[in-house]
């Protein structure tokens, strides 16, 4: 037990250089880059899919999947018009930054307004590895039960943003919305909050436009 802590030390501190490394390339470029997280279900893709017909073509988007395996998802936002790359781990359960710098190598970073990096569905790890990035968004489905919050507070504490997905589903599910919020503003009071659903396009609007006003932001920063 000693020996692991260092070793996980180091494991973070490589990673955060990599991911501090990412963050200059898309600061030098004006880009703007987003980080979602969720469980598996709860509507990473589809959201992504939701949006990206808001978006374009006013902005450029592009688009990093990170998965298991499959490139199922690189094809579905591929075809919703947004330049994709897959990341396939081969078993890893996040995305670390180097296979983020990787993957940035293999987008045409000049024609990009906006990077959108879809991380792997996973509740403990992602939260542990910075990517570069400049705001981690967490997708929350209310099919998933009220009590995330309470069994996965690290990664309810380390968001910017949390979406709270399938909303229309709220008649039919066992889901209390007050407690579920008094866990997280216990863990993160004050985080961004969009109550949305993908499937029917109920409050994408605020999110979208929260898109839109980072990126503007963006284009108007001094370089650094």
């Amino acid at each position: 037990m000693s020996t692991r802590i260092p070793v996980v030390e180091a494991v973070t501190k490589a990673n955060d250089a990599l991911a501090g490394h990412n963050r200059e390339r898309l600061d030098g470029l004006g880009i703007f880059g987003v980080n979602i997280m969720a469980s598996p279900g709860a509507g990473k893709t589809s959201l992504i899919e939701r949006t990206l017909p808001a978006l374009l073509p006013t902005l450029r988007v592009g688009v990093i999947e990170g998965d298991i395996a499959t490139n199922f998802d690189a094809q579905r936002v591929s075809a919703a018009g947004a330049a994709a790359v897959q990341i396939n781990t081969g078993g890893t359960c996040h995305l670390e930054a180097q296979m983020v710098g990787r993957a940035l190598d293999e987008l045409p970073l000049n024609d990009i307004d906006l990077l959108i990096v879809e991380n792997v569905g996973n509740l403990i790890c992602p939260a542990s590895f910075a990517l570069g990035t400049h705001a981690n968004v967490l997708v929350a489905s209310v099919a998933e039960g009220d009590d995330k919050p309470y069994k996965h507070p690290r990664m309810y504490k380390g968001v910017d943003v949390l979406i709270v997905n399938k909303v229309d589903l709220l008649p039919h599910v066992d889901f209390d919305m007050p407690r579920f919020k008094r866990g997280v503003a216990a863990l993160n009071d004050g985080v961004t909050t969009f109550e949305l659903s993908c499937r029917t396009g109920q409050g994408c609007d605020a999110w979208t436009a929260w898109l839109r006003e980072q990126v503007a932001q963006r284009r108007t920063a001094p370089a650094r």
